[in-house]
């Protein structure tokens, strides 16, 4: 009886193996918002622990106005050198895939929509946050022969040509970059140099009847129905996707990729910037109060974490903090306003220029820099107004309060005696007598000992 259950034993060690393949793991990850460093860093950190976990596949659910270009490089560059396959799922109903999420879209190995989503619009913003600019405006009798046109080809889209040498060479490398995309993934070269050029959009039904997507699926389980047994391309080798019955593991961002999304947005850090700044500043002014101190420097060190992190133009920083610097100046030089106009303009100047890149849903609008250029004006050169009327002022506390002070003798003597001054008694030296509750002043001090005159001009009679 033996033999049989050795025979047994090795047949189960030989399916072992089997049955564990059975059942297969997918990860999904949550990517929704404008794409940036921590969006780029949390696909980074789930593709590597999918593949520690030996997942068969990640799906990348996608909702996204777009973003910044070198964190959809950095993510595009994680998924290409991943050893899981990586399927990029647009959804819920409603989602979009634009600017940055079509390339996204266009680099996975399995590209999916859910119905009522669209994708494109992969023109890229030019630094300073303006898009590339149209065409001029067609002539009334061209503009009906290219509605027609486009209402007879509906995939096809205008392609405005850039009126500058820098916006040409951004449109020709991102033509490139998502036609380069496009062939690697054997997917519609034609209209993924249209989104770029000419801002192209689609629904989900015309990305998978154009070949853009490969599949539309109502919800991850639907995916995952119709994603078993395609055969994608992983590090330039073909492998077969097994996600029947996979068990689905849903990654969400933890609250400190949450805190790092929200202190890398660019109007974050920048508000973070300024009030740091402000915070230093007013705690120089008015020492001792310790609150703005102590947030002005977390402020200010979360803004500088922030900046380091975010493609930032250190021209435009050192123009925006010589602003600053011209608007305190104004205070202490007699310029007649030109230290606080020059100020001002450098900040507003300086706040244009901070950003070395920006995208869809990253741009910090116009009011904002104008808000707080005023807000600094005020803020700086009216605290520093305030600090210079505090100097002039005389002193009320402290033995310099003492001096030019009235004090009354609380007895008659010549020489030394005691006096009142300050709710306090003194003692007190006098070159001449003095009377019980004359009044005198108070010319300095020696230790514990105030030297005092009379104020009564004719002395003792």
């Amino acid at each position: 009886m033996r033999l049989p259950r050795t025979l047994m034993l090795a047949a189960l060690l030989l399916l072992a193996p089997l049955l564990a393949r059975a059942e297969s793991k997918v990860l999904l990850v949550e990517l929704q918002g404008a794409i940036g460093p921590a969006s780029s860093r949390f696909v980074q950190v789930a593709l590597e622990r999918a593949h520690n976990q030996n997942a068969n596949l990640v799906i990348l659910r996608l909702d996204t106005p777009g973003g910044l270009d070198s964190s959809m490089r950095d993510i595009i560059q994680a998924m290409l050198a991943s050893p899981v396959p990586v399927a990029v799922y647009v959804a819920p109903e409603g989602a979009r895939a634009a600017s940055a999420g079509a390339y996204i879209l266009y680099a996975s190995h399995l590209a999916a929509m859910a119905p009522a989503t669209n994708l494109g619009a992969a023109t890229p913003v030019q630094i300073g946050g303006s898009p590339v600019p149209d065409q001029p405006e067609e002539p009334p009798a061209e503009r009906k022969k290219e509605d027609k046109r486009k209402a007879d080809k509906p995939q096809e889209a205008s392609k405005p040509e850039p009126h500058s040498a820098m916006e040409r060479k951004m449109i020709n490398d991102a033509r490139a970059y998502i036609r380069a995309l496009a062939q690697l993934r054997k997917r519609n070269v034609e209209w993924a140099e249209q989104a770029v050029a000419g801002a192209a959009s689609l629904s989900a039904e015309e990305a998978l009847k154009l070949n853009v997507i490969d599949l539309i699926a109502v919800d991850v389980p639907d995916l995952l129905r119709q994603a078993n047994g395609r055969v994608v391309q992983v590090a330039g080798q073909a492998q077969t996707l097994a996600t029947q019955n996979a068990v689905v593991e849903t990654l969400a961002p933890d609250w400190r990729q949450r805190l790092l999304g929200a202190i890398t947005h660019p109007q974050v850090a920048y508000i973070l910037l300024l009030l740091g700044i402000y915070g230093l500043f007013f705690e120089l002014v008015h020492p001792g109060v310790i609150a703005p101190g102590v947030l002005g420097g977390i402020c200010l060190l979360l803004a500088l974490f922030a900046l380091q992190v975010l493609p930032i133009n250190y021209a435009g920083l050192g123009l925006l903090l010589l602003g600053l610097l011209f608007m305190i100046a104004e205070v202490f030089v007699p310029s007649f306003g030109a230290l606080g106009l020059g100020g001002i303009a450098a900040f507003i100047a300086g706040s244009l220029l901070l950003w070395d890149e920006t995208g869809p849903g990253f741009e910090i609008p116009l009011g904002i820099i104008l808000g707080f250029a005023l807000a600094s004006a005020v803020l700086l050169i009216g605290l520093g107004n305030m600090l210079l009327r505090q100097r002039h002022r005389p002193v009320v506390t402290g033995g310099e309060a003492l001096l030019d002070a009235t004090a009354v003798a609380l007895e008659d003597f010549a020489g030394a005696g005691r006096v009142w001054v300050h709710s306090e008694s003194w003692q007190a030296h006098s070159d001449r007598p003095l009377r019980k509750g004359e009044q005198v002043r108070i010319t300095g001090r020696e230790g514990l000992v105030l030297q005092v005159q009379s104020l009564n001009k004719g002395g003792r009679s």
